[in-house]
């Protein structure tokens, strides 16, 4: 029943169509209210839990998930799909969204909806026609479902984002969209790096341009752009980790696939920006006709026509440089990591770990980095296991770290049993307070095992991998994750 003949003149300023028997017209959308429907059962709503977001696989980049807490009148940000952040810009989990998005209207528009949803305990449907950033027309659709932990009162939101580019027909492609002047590059972003691709682009002060990207029901996919490129420089945003119903390949082969699109289409120079670079760590042979897929996967970008690859903290910088033998640039978090630590740690001394000897370079340019923005010296340490006949017969461990916030440095975690192991080690050397970085969360919630154990004080990550809800709820306190896309932004600008 659309419902614009009982709702106040305000409603009918901010939204094209509004319904409390919703019935989208997004296909993913259209699955989460399914899902939505059968958790309820018969209650006032479901609960948080039972929506269960890891299980959502690939339309959990069309959800998200508000909570309130007893002491706030706005609910807090729990859970956002990329499409969640196109449509009100970037935005971290735990912050009040309703009234701190970027896009001011977009979160006023969804303010309100929360508030029927939570006034009356049902869903709703809305769509309305919108302007991102300077002149990006869109229409977007809603779908708004309440929660309660308890069965009683409505404490939170479960909702899902589809948004559709207005654009010309195909014939008129060109015109379908303003193209920024001068010799700006055009900025897009694949689904899999849309959150961060808008963190970048905000930074850079300009807009993604609209692509399509668009499944078939075997499993085959396409994409392509939605405006013109000839002739001009692209930058294309994209993530290459698995999770969220993608895996690692099928990313791939999109990102790949794409830009052959863009190079067919006439763009004269296409950089990627894949802020976790997969297949990374199989760098060399360890056994007899072992693959070498860094250097396939470099192979890959380059027969398709990549001029510029951009990534951060590769596994082995040295073969990373080897494989590709187009135009890269590696990038390192340590500012934002150094920042932070000398926030935590005041005035205590600060140690550097590396939790394997692969690892040392890595750990002293950091170490050196945290010198810099400390202004005073930082003590290092090494662990490594002890091997002998392909078996672990003991640790070894070197360096003070004896009452220093001792910080265990790596380029990932996959199932965080070495930092568990590292960091069980430094306390048993004197270490007051334990902190794991790295940059990629490879792992998510297989690490959770050995990241909440009790030698580990806190864990910080880049923003290079989205991580689920449940991940960061079961850290809670214990996890930062930085925001590094303006060391991606900086990249771009001096090139």
């Amino acid at each position: 029943m659309t419902v614009f003949a009982m709702t106040e003149p305000a409603l009918l300023r901010l939204f094209e169509r509004l319904d409390f028997a919703p019935q989208p017209k997004d296909q993913a959308l259209s699955r989460l209210f399914e899902r939505w429907q059968q958790k309820r059962n018969g209650r006032i709503a479901p609960t948080a839990k039972e929506m269960g977001v890891p299980e959502l696989g690939e339309d959990a980049a069309s959800a998200f998930m508000l909570q309130w807490d007893s002491h706030q009148d706005e609910p807090e940000l729990t859970f956002s799909g990329a499409a969640f952040d196109s449509l009100m810009g970037p935005c971290d989990p735990g912050a009040a969204v309703l009234i701190e998005a970027p896009e001011r209207r977009n979160a006023a528009r969804l303010r309100r909806l929360g508030r029927l949803v939570k006034e009356r305990a049902e869903p709703v449907l809305a769509e309305f026609d919108a302007t991102l950033g300077d002149d990006i027309r869109i229409r977007a659709e809603i779908v708004l479902t309440p929660l309660s932990s308890r069965g009683k009162d409505i404490d939170g939101l479960f909702g899902g984002v589809a948004v559709r580019h207005h654009h010309a027909p195909e014939p008129r492609l060109r015109h379908a969209h303003r193209i920024p002047s001068g010799t700006e590059p055009l900025l897009f972003s694949l689904k899999s790096g849309a959150a961060i691709g808008q963190r970048i682009a905000q930074h850079l002060g300009q807009s993604l341009q609209p692509h399509e990207e668009r499944d078939f029901e075997d499993g085959e996919h396409k994409s392509r752009p939605l405006v013109d490129v000839r002739g001009r420089d692209v930058i294309v945003f994209s993530g290459l980790h698995g999770g969220f119903g993608q895996s690692v390949n099928d990313r791939l082969c999109r990102l790949l696939f794409f830009i052959g699109a863009l190079k067919d289409a006439g763009a004269r120079h296409v950089t990627v920006i894949t802020p976790y670079l997969c297949y990374a760590r199989k760098d060399r042979r360890t056994k007899t006709s072992d693959p070498v897929t860094t250097r396939y996967v470099g192979q890959l970008f380059e027969a398709i026509g990549t001029d510029r690859l951009i990534t951060m903290e590769v596994h082995n910088l040295a073969a990373f440089e080897n494989a590709f033998r187009l135009s890269t640039t590696h990038l390192n978090p340590y500012a934002a990591f150094g920042r932070h630590i000398a926030a935590v740690a005041g005035s205590e001394p600060v140690a550097v770990v590396s939790p394997d000897i692969g690892g040392a370079k890595r750990a002293e340019l950091f170490r050196q980095d945290l010198e810099d923005i400390l202004q005073r010296p930082v003590s290092k340490g090494i662990a490594d296991k002890q091997r002998s006949m392909g078996r672990v017969t003991g640790d070894l461990f070197a360096g003070d770290v004896s009452g220093c916030t001792t910080v265990i440095l790596d380029d990932l975690i996959s199932t965080g049993t070495t930092m568990a192991r590292v960091a069980q080690q430094c306390r048993d050397h004197g270490a007051t307070h334990v902190i794991v970085a790295a940059t990629h969360g490879v792992g998510g919630e297989a690490s959770l095992r050995n990241l909440t154990k009790p030698a580990i004080d806190a864990v910080i990550l880049a923003n290079t991998i989205p991580q689920t809800p449940a991940f960061m709820i079961s850290l809670g306190s214990k996890l930062t994750i930085l925001d590094v896309s303006d060391v991606f932004a900086q990249a771009i600008g001096s090139a």
